[in-house]
């Protein structure tokens, strides 16, 4: 969701800019029947200049230098040579003729043979060379890179210049240029630049980035900007199998498996750099699945490559995203070295995938230099900072800047950051960052203070009725280092208010040590969730979605103070310690949390019962999430989108005695969560969760399975269980979910152009209950426990019109339960890639 409104917040950002080349063409290339012929090969004529056209059969080239003629080839047709009578040639309409003979190398048509194929003898040498070149070829390396990301709006028409929403704003819309891959006008509206020291390991498989300067035209905290850019440009090894954009896994050219889903041809021969290297073109054996089209050079000895073109296609399922074009040079070194150079990567963002359709380029250029090599530094220099930031590295002089370009700005590009300082001046401007950023937050800002979310201020139970929220928290800056926040309710139908305040203090930055504490009072779906912290302002989806399946008045009113501590002593290892007391009373007149204080007996055949619980705490956590990216250095951080593992334990004591506590308890729960790419088969998620309660506890107390009445997919949740319908002491529970990417539609020709794709999923819980717990029960609610395995599957269809995703969920066992649901229908919205 950030990505889709960040980036249309880009849309509002403009300034001039003009880049000039010297010579420009575009067309389209066609047989005789005037269909297109898609990835024919396009190239300047007397050089290495060209591009492959996309499946519709059009192209775009640029080149700074003078061309008169293009050559224009594809495999089973013969090639053909066309004049440029000028400088700016557009709309070209070229006719290909079957070709007559054959000669040189065997030409293939359509599929290419995966036999006798010379490109694919070629490929397979690459793939025996692939750890032994480049920087692989060293223990250890360094070297300095220069990075810059620029975003321009494209397909500018004087019907945008025009619109109301550029009133008062026309003055950006000075200066147009055209694009030198796709040949679309386009204007500059945000650049960024950064340079790093890179170092490397081979031996311990190392690498750190220091970063030393960053420049962002017009905003603040650069650093969540930086942050964002590198969660929507990952690096990549081109060698590797897979290569992972926007969150999806696409297919290297590169890569073994590469056969299975590309044509080769090898295509030319020549010298580069005095280096005799073979020219070969790849294109997709199928539509709809996330590969490219290209060609790349590669070198006839090391088999290193020299140069590598490559787009995604345009029938790849990937959303809000219309072009990705790459390009990368490599230059050699010491005669047989061939390291990476330059790194250029261009996205178009859109709302679709139509030819005139307006939308967002998103250019990132990198470029490396000053390569030193075995170099050893200790393992100990590897080490990532927890929390480290240095602001001058966001203030550098214009001075550092004219020494650490890798490549000048031009005269446009420099322009940048005074025109978009300028444009924040106006008004009109500042209204619609204010709406983008509502959107994007879900908070109104005030100075020092937001209010919101503004996303929770309806909801609905069968206690409260309609339930209206507002609240707020401090905001000085996106890295503050403390934070008070807080809600209050109103429920229409119990007729009061419920409130929750917190605050959050980060006394040691280095080490991240922040101390917490607060108090809430409100209604609440206890056990809506099996693995669970002391989060004040914590609130289930179960409590307040507007609408549900069956009856959802089993709700408690709770009342819940704690203070904690927390600490990071190692990149992504969080401990943490605290205390809390609760109490815990029914919400519901059909609903009972009753427990015996003392057991029935002959004497005494009632009993001393009790319906509410008061319950003091202690509880130590560990928490670890290798891999996990975060933005910003302040008491809250935000996560990039990026799939981590996700390693939680929680220790938990219940003290007798202490505030009138009711219980003594031990209780142990465990959370593991292990995202898994499978290449092109897609990505799986397994989720662990196990858990014990040593002691005699009431249903308040105890964990429930969780059920979910919503009409929403929700994670870590049974689709096919109502709230309370399981009930244990000691459980453990395995999730398993695939999303297949469309993969499977894509082999079917009437649903490969809805992009849908398949989820299929299995959940499983084992659970049991003390007879200790059980005699207590005065509830009067059945306690079940799943001893015999409860288990159910799923299967889903995502991405309906982009956005909507639907789940059918079948129950396995346990069918003749009171109430059971054999099967049921979620849903889900989100915008992803």
């Amino acid at each position: 969701m950030k990505r889709i409104i960040l980036l249309s917040l880009f849309f509002i950002f403009a300034f001039a800019s003009i880049i000039t080349a010297q010579t420009k063409v575009s067309g389209i290339v066609l047989d005789k029947t005037n269909l297109p012929i898609p990835f024919a090969n396009v190239v300047f004529k007397g050089s290495n200049t060209g591009i492959v056209a996309n499946e519709d059969g059009r192209f775009y080239l640029e080149s700074p230098n003078n061309y008169t003629a293009l050559l224009i080839s594809s495999a089973g047709f013969s090639d053909k040579e066309v004049n440029l009578e000028k400088a700016v040639n557009y709309d070209f309409k070229i006719i290909l003729s079957e070709a007559e003979a054959l000669n040189e190398v065997v030409i293939f048509t359509g599929k290419t043979s995966k036999k006798n194929n010379p490109a694919i003898d070629i490929l397979r040498k690459i793939w025996e060379r692939k750890r032994k070149n480049g920087l692989y070829q060293f223990n250890q390396y360094q070297m300095q890179k220069y990075e810059k990301v620029e975003f321009d709006m494209n397909t500018i028409d004087s019907a945008l210049i025009k619109s109301k929403l550029f009133k008062g704003m026309e003055f950006v819309f000075n200066h147009v240029d055209t694009s030198e891959v796709t040949g679309k006008t386009y204007l500059p509206i945000f650049i960024s630049e950064s340079v790093y020291d890179v170092y490397g390991d081979n031996k311990i498989k190392k690498t750190k980035e220091n970063i030393t300067g960053n420049k962002t035209s017009g905003f603040s905290g650069n650093q969540q900007i930086l942050s964002f850019i590198k969660d929507l440009y990952s690096d990549y090894n081109i060698y590797d199998n897979h290569l992972k954009f926007f969150d999806k896994s696409f297919t290297s050219p590169l890569s073994k498996t590469g056969i299975d889903v590309y044509n080769y041809v090898l295509k030319d021969s020549a010298y580069i750099d005095k280096k005799w290297c073979f020219n070969i073109v790849f294109y997709p054996r199928r539509k709809n699945e996330l590969t490219f089209k290209g060609d790349f050079w590669v070198n006839d000895t090391t088999f290193a490559i020299k140069k590598i073109n490559m787009a995604v296609t345009k029938s790849a399922n990937i959303n809000w995203v219309k072009d990705i074009y790459i390009e990368q040079e490599f230059e050699v070194e010491n005669d047989s070295v061939f390291l990476l150079t330059r790194d250029y990567m261009m996205s178009d963002f859109a709302l679709n995938k139509k030819e005139e359709s307006k939308g967002v380029y998103g250019k990132r250029t990198t470029l490396f230099r000053n390569h030193k090599f075995n170099l050893q530094k200790p393992e100990k220099f590897y080490k990532e900072e927890v929390n480290f930031i240095d602001n001058a590295v966001y203030d550098r002089p214009e001075d550092f800047w004219a020494e650490n370009r890798f490549e000048k700005l031009n005269k446009d590009e420099a322009g940048i950051y005074k025109m978009l300082d300028t444009l924040q001046t106006v008004k009109k401007f500042k209204q619609l960052y204010s709406l983008v950023s509502i959107l994007g937050s879900g908070y109104v800002e005030f100075k020092n203070f937001d209010f919101g979310p503004v996303f929770s201020t309806f909801g609905y139970n069968e206690v409260e009725g309609l339930r209206l929220r507002a609240g707020g928290r401090t905001y000085f800056g996106p890295n503050d280092p403390w934070r008070i926040q807080g809600y209050t309710a109103y429920g229409f139908d119990d007729n009061k208010f419920k409130y929750g305040v917190s605050g959050k203090w980060m006394v040691d930055k280095k080490n991240r040590i922040i101390i917490s504490g607060g108090n809430r009072r409100d209604i609440e779906q206890i056990g809506a969730s099996l693995t669970t912290t002391n989060d004040i302002l914590g609130r289930s989806f179960a409590s307040s979605a507007l609408f549900t399946t069956g009856s959802n008045g089993k709700l408690t009113n709770i009342n819940l103070s704690n203070v904690s501590f927390e600490m990071e002593p190692m990149k992504n290892f969080i401990f943490s310690a605290g205390i809390s007391y609760r109490t815990l009373e029914s919400a519901s007149k059909t609903f009972s949390l009753d427990y015996y204080k003392t057991l029935p007996t002959a004497q005494d055949p009632v009993g001393v019962i009790a319906s509410d619980v008061k319950q003091f705490e202690a509880n130590i956590q560990f928490e670890f999430m290798p891999n996990r990216k975060t933005i910003g250095y302040g008491v809250e951080r935000k996560l990039v989108s990026s799939p981590f593992s996700q390693f939680f334990v929680n220790f938990s004591y219940g003290l007798k005695g202490v505030l009138d506590s009711d219980f003594a308890y031990e209780r142990i729960q465990l959370y593991y969560k292990q995202p898994i790419i499978i290449g092109p088969l897609g990505r799986s998620n397994v989720i662990l969760e196990t858990g014990k309660t040593f002691g005699t506890i009431p249903l308040g107390l105890m964990n429930v399975i969780p059920g979910n009445q919503t009409y929403f997919t929700i994670e870590n949740t049974f689709s096919n269980l109502n709230f309370y319908e399981f009930v244990t002491d000691q459980y453990t529970t395995l999730q398993w979910n695939h999303d297949f990417g469309g993969r499977l539609f894509a082999r079917i020709p009437f649903m490969r152009k809805l992009n849908w794709r398949e989820f299929i999923g299995a959940r499983a819980v084992h659970g049991t209950i003390s007879d200790a717990n059980r005699a207590i029960n005065a509830s009067g609610l059945p306690y079940n426990a799943p001893e015999k395995v409860y288990w159910e599957y799923n299967a889903g269809i995502g991405n309906i019109f982009k956005v909507f995703r639907i789940d059918f969920s079948w129950r396995g066992n346990y069918l003749n339960m009171p109430d059971a649901h054999k099967f049921a229908v979620k849903g889900s919205f989100g915008f992803y890639f």
